[in-house]
């Protein structure tokens, strides 16, 4: 009798903790929703805020400062949802799938854990459910960003509007248009069009304004000048604009290269620093033969070349995580909805994660995926991409995509040709050329002619390699810059390169 009753006493006790186990699921499941619909809401009044600021000319330094707060705590909520919505509909698609119980059951969160755990599991996922309190705060953060933006609104509707503009995230254009950057365009804008007397940090008796533009590499500089140069506003005040490179400023000769006396915005981009005898001397022919009121902007990766500045620079970072992810899924699914592809969307923001900000690596691979929204294509990327960067970073002790930011270095691209494997006996190792303005593909006089393909040729892994050909890419966006790398199979090496303890350390986002 005594066995029956502590039998039944630990019986009553399980079944009461496990009934309260579900209702917390529930609830927990129901507060989440909740969230989400509210994350979507204050969401789509954020984006109506900053895409109408795109439209026009902010001055402000104030409101440029709130629109960058804005634009942040945007892309964290865009972040956070496209973490959880993919998530909740393969949750719905599970309760679909379930037979023989109602439909609440098993409960979202249950759901959600155990098909993210699966996806982990099989390799392609590495991300993990977010908690309920993280998913609460980012829309207690944007609801209060967005509530502190009525006085920013108001002022707005002072700002003079642009004569045209472009889509900010449209899928109908999304080739070619300028993502982001739009706090650092107002800035430039606002330097370009005072006017020296109204220019309080420019210095007393400076003959000529100077803007450096500083920022790393690829991180979008020269687009964000070309974008700023097609500006209605700027040709308008800017009846010339010249380009020159670092080297040319050394051999121009003014007769031919400038319109005299008419007022002119010069751009000057340098890859390595220059004496000061020569910006001096460069500079002096820029009073001597251009009109008042004529800029310069230096575009440069070097921050000593910020002294020929005589206002205070503007610094291009890289794109945010949250925001590398956002440009990264429109690029990918093009006019197509994330929506109707949970799977997918997973799978591209587990790429955007490998790729660590490379803008070149983003714009590549999305253009690919975009091609063909298939599970088995995006995983197989992936996959690749993963067993490339193991292998740099085993041959080289670093991360492709920080050996692609550099020209010069040999990249180990093995892993993409359907003839790679243990037992082969040549690896196929890319070599990155300098950066040219335009043009592309075409070899420099004299120099052996390769068979030219486009790096998109190569990722999916599909194609026999040859033993030397040429990647070039693209981009469509002006200055249209074009990156080009030749490629050759050479013999392995008998032992392993030694890597050091530091890089082995490294750690491969997987």
């Amino acid at each position: 009798m005594d066995t029956s009753i502590v039998i039944s006493a630990v019986a009553s006790e399980l079944v009461s903790r496990f009934i309260s186990f579900l209702s917390k699921q529930y609830s927990s499941s129901t507060c989440l929703k909740q969230n989400l619909q509210e994350l979507q809401r204050l969401l789509l009044r954020a984006h109506t805020i900053v895409e109408e600021a795109e439209g026009r000319y902010v001055s402000n330094s104030g409101m440029l400062a709130q629109l960058r707060t804005l634009t942040e705590a945007m892309f964290r909520g865009y972040d956070v949802l496209d973490t959880c919505m993919p998530l909740e509909q393969l949750g719905d698609e599970a309760e679909e799938e379930v037979s023989g119980f109602h439909h609440t059951w098993p409960p979202f969160a249950v759901i959600t854990r155990r098909r993210a755990d699966d996806l982990a599991k099989s390799g392609a996922l590495s991300l993990r459910p977010l908690k309920h309190h993280q998913v609460e705060s980012t829309v207690r953060n944007l609801e209060t960003t967005v509530a502190s933006m009525a006085e920013f609104v108001v002022l707005l509707t002072g700002c003079e509007r642009r004569m045209s503009r472009s889509p900010y995230s449209s899928y109908l254009y999304i080739d070619n248009f300028m993502f982001g950057r739009q706090v650092e365009k107002q800035q430039v804008i606002t330097i370009l069009t005072t006017k020296e007397d109204d220019d309080p940090s420019r210095p007393t008796g400076a003959a000529i304004t100077v803007l450096p533009i500083i920022g790393g590499c690829r991180v979008g500089k020269k687009t964000l000048v070309w974008n700023i140069c097609s500006d209605d506003r700027i040709r308008s005040c800017y009846p010339c604009i010249l380009h020159f490179s670092g080297d040319e400023i050394q051999r121009i000769d003014y007769e031919e290269k400038f319109c005299r006396y008419v007022r002119t915005l010069v751009t000057v981009e340098f890859a390595s620093d220059v004496a000061d005898e020569e910006w001096l001397k460069f500079q002096s022919l820029l009073v001597a033969s251009t009109g008042p009121g004529s800029k310069v902007i230096i575009i440069s990766r070097l921050e000593k070349l910020a002294r020929f500045g005589t206002v205070s620079p503007v610094r291009i970072g890289s794109l945010s995580r949250e925001e590398y992810r956002y440009l990264f899924k429109v690029l990918a699914f093009g006019s197509a909805d994330p929506a109707d592809h949970p799977r997918l969307a997973l799978l591209g923001r587990e790429l955007a994660t490998v790729f660590r900000g490379s803008l070149v690596m983003l714009n590549v691979y999305a253009s690919v995926l975009r091609s063909s929204l298939s599970v088995r294509l995006w995983t197989r990327v992936l996959e690749l991409f993963r067993a490339m960067a193991r292998r740099n970073l085993a041959v080289f002790g670093e991360h492709p995509t920080t050996l692609l930011e550099r020209d010069g270095s040999a990249v180990d691209i093995t892993e993409f040709s359907p003839l790679s494997g243990a037992a082969a006996s040549f690896r196929l190792v890319l070599l990155t050329t300098t950066t040219a303005a335009k043009g592309g593909g075409a070899s420099d006089d004299g120099a052996e002619v390769l068979p030219t393909m486009s790096f998109g040729d190569t990722i999916a892994g599909a194609e026999i390699l040859p033993d030397r050909f040429r990647l070039v890419w693209k981009s469509r966006l002006p200055p249209y810059t074009v990156i080009c790398a030749n490629c050759a199979a050479e013999k392995k090496p008998q032992h392993p390169v030694s890597v050091s303890p530091r890089s082995k350390r490294q750690k491969l986002c997987m």
